[in-house]
């Protein structure tokens, strides 16, 4: 799809040097990604709850079998 917007030329300078990207469409992909990235695990944590993510393998194959 293609589509035009203005974007901060400076933000789109520090955009792309934070994500060692080389094209302006690249950086811009780049961040999509992220976002919903980080939407998927926010979502994820939510349905977990309070389950503790920081668990053994060992611990983990105990939890499964209960």
């Amino acid at each position: 799809m293609k589509t035009t917007v203005i974007i901060d030329d400076e933000l789109l300078s520090q955009a792309m040097e934070a994500a060692g990207t080389k094209t302006k469409r690249e950086t811009i992909e780049t961040g999509l990604r992220e976002l919903v990235r980080k939407r998927n695990m926010t979502a994820l944590r939510q349905e977990l709850g309070t389950f503790d993510l920081g668990l053994s393998i060992e611990e983990l194959e105990v939890l499964r079998s209960e």
